[in-house]
């Protein structure tokens, strides 16, 4: 039981009917609610995420679902109020929402450029921003903000997601110095291939095999395995790790 006692909230986290393609936050969602933690799934796919919160409490577990749009801040208002008026505290934040376009730099829009920009960038500063005043409330608290391998190097993949996923990373890193005598730990997770929702519309079955190829492991991750150290990185455990990334890439970047 490593997050018991402590409500979690979980942006792009409605992909979690287990019958379905789960995604990391879906991931997250299940392994969170068996180690004790209240869950509170934030999406803006509402249909989905009713029925996750529904299975999720088929099962025993205490979960709500609530639309979120990440680059609204006014929609975070209510999200973080909902939380707290619900549970009375927020102790554990994962800003997981993300989208991509695989598209040349000469023939990317500044619409899509900006687009993921906000969902990422500023999805991530405002869910932090909207956190920390009531996880200082509670005495301290964890944010694990999901970026990527292509967050640390290049590829020939979508330059605005390397981009996002960079800006993500070093963001993790300055919060987690700002607010660190706050007892507010701030970390990022860099996750490999894994076969997800938008995986499984981005990676062709000749770009799969391209990919596996590199892996020293010679396979994708799973999103439990994601989910593991995205675990680790809010629980307890990790008391010790903050303005840190963990990278979970079956030994890509370590070649």
């Amino acid at each position: 039981m490593r997050l018991k006692n402590k409500v979690a909230l979980i942006t792009g986290g409605a992909s979690a009917v287990q019958s379905e393609l789960m995604g990391f936050g879906g991931a997250a969602a299940w392994i969170f609610a068996r180690e004790g933690a209240k869950v509170v799934l934030c999406d803006i796919k509402e249909d989905i995420g009713r029925r996750s919160e529904t299975q999720l409490r088929e099962h025993g577990y205490d979960a709500l679902f609530i639309p979120l749009d990440v680059r609204d801040e006014e929609q975070w208002k209510r999200v973080i109020a909902q939380t707290v008026k619900t549970y009375g505290k927020l102790n554990v934040l994962v800003n997981n929402a993300g989208m991509g376009y695989v598209e040349k730099i000469e023939n990317m829009t500044v619409q899509q450029w900006d687009h993921e920009m906000d969902v990422h960038v500023k999805g991530a500063f405002l869910g932090t921003k909207h956190a920390i005043p009531e996880m200082r409330k509670a005495g301290g608290g964890s944010i694990v903000n999901v970026s990527s391998i292509w967050g640390i190097v290049g590829s020939e993949g979508g330059p605005a997601y390397h981009a996002a996923k960079g800006a993500v990373r070093i963001f993790s890193k300055a919060a987690a110095i700002q607010y660190a005598k706050d007892n507010i730990r701030v970390n990022s997770i860099h996750p490999g291939g894994a076969w997800t929702p938008m995986t499984e519309k981005s990676l062709t079955p000749e770009r799969r095999a391209t990919f596996i190829a590199k892996v020293p492991m010679g396979r994708l991750g799973t999103v439990e395995e994601i989910a593991n150290g995205i675990l680790f990185l809010a629980s307890d455990e990790s008391s010790y790790v903050t303005g840190a990334e963990l990278v979970i890439d079956g030994g890509l970047l370590a070649q």
